[in-house]
């Protein structure tokens, strides 16, 4: 049983454990998404959420203390440049893990990991239900249409009489 223990093991050895989660980490920061088990994705969401805080201030010691993480210069200059501004006026929560289902090999539970403010599609279909705000009574709908009928007929209108006074003046 694994009772009271904070840390999943991942059936590995802690190098064998921190070099995982380095990869990984690199790899999401550089692709800004990735598929893995639901348990590594859980393991990394800890393991990279304080990296992301460190590298909203862009110092040479929180750069070194973030490369002893992550051991690439490639993914700590990604966070550093790219990341971080998007972030930086997020408080906290720069990942979401999203469940896909289970892996055909070994029936593994699959999960996407991402961050939030990189996923277009979902900052796209958030800002359409900002946008359209409506009543249900379909009423208001029948309103909104009447009005654009005469608007129309109006140009109409105001053209027939300019026509009418040139009639007179030509006889």
């Amino acid at each position: 049983m694994r009772h009271n223990k904070s840390v999943n093991h991942l059936g590995r050895q802690s190098g064998h454990r921190k070099a995982l989660l380095s990869n990984l980490a690199c790899s999401l920061i550089l692709k800004k998404r990735i598929t893995t088990t639901v348990a590594k994705a859980k393991a990394l969401k800890p393991y990279v959420e304080p990296l992301i805080t460190k590298s909203k201030e862009d110092t040479t010691h929180s750069r070194r203390v973030v490369f002893s993480y992550l051991k690439d210069k490639e993914a700590v200059t990604e966070l550093f440049r790219t990341i971080a501004p998007k972030i930086a006026e997020r408080p906290g929560g720069y990942l979401r893990i999203l469940h896909l289902g289970f892996r055909k090999g070994d029936a593994a539970d699959m999960a996407l990991i991402e961050f939030v403010d990189f996923n277009e599609a979902a900052l796209a279909s958030g800002s359409k239900k900002e946008a359209k705000k409506s009543t249900r009574r379909s009423r208001a709908k029948k309103a909104e249409a009447a009005p654009e009928a005469p608007v129309a007929e109006a140009p109409a209108a105001a053209e027939a009489p300019a026509e009418a006074p040139e009639a007179p003046a030509a006889e």
